[in-house]
């Protein structure tokens, strides 16, 4: 799958195709299911950073990073910045619930969604998009890895907010 394109997203099953503004006035189109989830940038080149971002200060932990690490971090050319997961076999956790944490979070709520906190120091992160694939009958934390690893494959390094673990 290539990552800097959004018709190839579409083909492989992805859907939604939301600004995060749009999923801050309502996000009743993410599915209650587990799934998988990206954030595009649509303007892949566009990497102007804020020194202070909109990420809450989960735990009182400053979720916010220097300048030179997000510029270290940041992917050129890829539209995909962030590549998430939504429950698990045991896991009641849902697309709906962990994309509308990833959204809280973005709110300077004091949510549990730190992975993925460097988009929250993106100028234009109202813009980004984020669009989401159902997996009611796989492991979205094989199909996230699975990705992880073809992004890497495909552009040498992690996307961009996804943290090394």
């Amino acid at each position: 799958m290539k990552f800097d394109n959004i018709d190839e997203l579409k083909k492989n099953g992805f859907t939604g195709f939301k600004t995060i503004k749009e999923l801050w006035e309502n996000k009743s189109a993410i599915p209650k299911i587990k799934g998988i989830y990206m954030v595009i940038n649509p303007n892949p080149n566009d990497n102007e950073f804020l020194k202070i971002g909109v990420g809450g200060h989960f735990k009182n932990k400053n979720p916010n990073v220097s300048l030179q690490e997000l510029k270290n971090n940041f992917v050129e050319n890829s539209k995909v910045i962030y590549i998430g997961k939504a429950g698990s076999p045991t896991g009641k956790a849902t697309l709906h619930s962990r994309i509308g944490q990833y959204l809280r979070f973005g709110q300077t709520k004091n949510v549990g969604h730190w992975g993925g906190r460097y988009i929250w120091q993106l100028k234009n992160y109202k813009n980004l998009i984020i669009c989401w694939k159902t997996l009611p009958n796989k492991d979205p934390r094989i199909i996230e890895k699975e990705l992880i690893h073809n992004f890497t494959i495909q552009f040498g390094k992690k996307p961009f907010a996804n943290l090394i673990r």
